[in-house]
């Protein structure tokens, strides 16, 4: 079976405003055909420039994007073939939401006929049949950014780039909107890059995620694998929640690592994950799901390197699990995430407690500057 091809490439890009600063720094990426990528990243990251750069809405200051193989940098926004949706809509008011979708058709000269029968099928994709006499105004958050997606898909663009789409709504409609673009993604197998800066939303939705940090990608792979191997300090503190322990590299071998943490001289074990020298300052990244809990003084099947002293300090009820606050040496906000079904073991608030953990999950990092 042959490997997906890329649709798209970023070779060197660059882009600065003023010659010092670099918004997209040396960027390469392939984006492969029918997948959804997500650019993601905190605001000032380079992911948005990059997607104008793609949109053509913005003119790299080196490098080149490839469509199809073919250079991008003299082909104008209007003739790259490329679906696009904004936070904010982009819907014209004055006009029903059948001729906004047929708007792109209606500039490519597409006869009428062609339009109605297009809309009418766009329409239905995003589940608003018979909504194309209404106007924008008629219509809720989540319905007009469906007419959005709509009118990104009626001229079956090669690509369709998402800005952000999903800010502006409440959290139920948002989760709800993110499950009908990844469906309708997978249903019409159509490429999307899609920029956000929030996590939950990248790992919902997509089949890669870039992360974005200073204009350069900091680690590119699957939403599992980002999670739950990242490669640095940066995308362990961006991606999901993170418990965080700063120490100094003690011994290193064949993966395996003990790391001193600064604040108890305590020895931990861990897994070392990126190139340091032994002495060097390193962070420690622990998921919170991937810790337990054990009152002080019970048996722990747990070797000594793999657990740390404190005590429980509150225990927050979120439904389907608990969080339990634990106070460490150095780090009073060590939170550990348990189902709700074992909410009735954890010990009582001001409990001398253990954490504990194994090896493979307590990953050790060079320390951001």
């Amino acid at each position: 079976m042959s490997s997906p091809e890329p649709i798209v490439r970023f070779v060197g890009i660059g882009k600065t405003y003023d010659g010092v600063a670099r918004i997209v720094d040396n960027l390469d990426l392939d984006i492969m055909r029918g997948e959804f990528l997500t650019l993601l990243g905190p605001s000032g990251s380079g992911k948005t420039t990059t997607l104008m750069l793609l949109a053509g809405f913005e003119t790299p200051t080196a490098g080149e994007i490839l469509l199809e193989g073919k250079p991008l940098s003299r082909v104008p926004p209007y003739q790259r073939n490329i679906g696009m949706v904004f936070q904010n809509y982009a819907l014209f008011p004055h006009m029903t939401i059948a001729e906004n979708i047929g708007f792109p058709l209606s500039v490519r000269g597409v006869p009428a006929a062609e339009i109605a029968k297009r809309v009418e099928r766009a329409l239905d994709m995003v589940q608003l049949g018979g909504f194309g006499k209404r106007r924008p105004g008629q219509l809720s958050g989540g319905q007009q950014q469906r007419i959005a997606v709509a009118r990104a898909l009626v001229f079956e663009p090669k690509l369709i780039l998402m800005d952000e789409p999903l800010g502006a709504l409440d959290k139920q409609l948002r989760e709800q909107m993110q499950l009908e673009i990844r469906r309708l993604h997978q249903r019409l197998g159509v490429t999307m890059a899609y920029v956000t800066h929030d996590q939950a939303e990248a790992l919902t939705m997509s089949d890669r995620i870039a992360v974005f940090h200073r204009g350069r990608i900091e680690q590119l792979d699957t939403p599992e694998r980002m999670y739950e191997y990242p490669t640095n300090a940066f995308v362990a503190r961006f991606i999901g929640e993170n418990n965080r322990l700063d120490g100094h590299l003690e011994t290193a071998a064949n993966g395996r690592c003990a790391i001193r943490v600064a604040a108890t001289d305590t020895l931990i074990d861990g897994t070392l994950v990126e190139t340091v020298g032994i002495g060097d300052a390193v962070s420690v990244s622990l998921r919170p799901e991937r810790v337990q809990i054990r009152a002080a003084g019970h048996t722990i099947d747990a070797q000594p390197g793999c657990r740390l002293a404190g005590s429980l300090r509150e225990i927050i009820y979120l439904g389907d699990h608990v969080r339990a606050r634990v106070a460490l040496t150095g780090n009073e906000e060590f939170m550990v995430k348990r189902p709700i079904s074992e909410a009735h073991t954890l010990p009582h608030i001001g409990a001398a407690v253990e954490v504990f953990w194994t090896p493979e999950h307590c990953r050790a990092f060079a320390q951001e500057h």
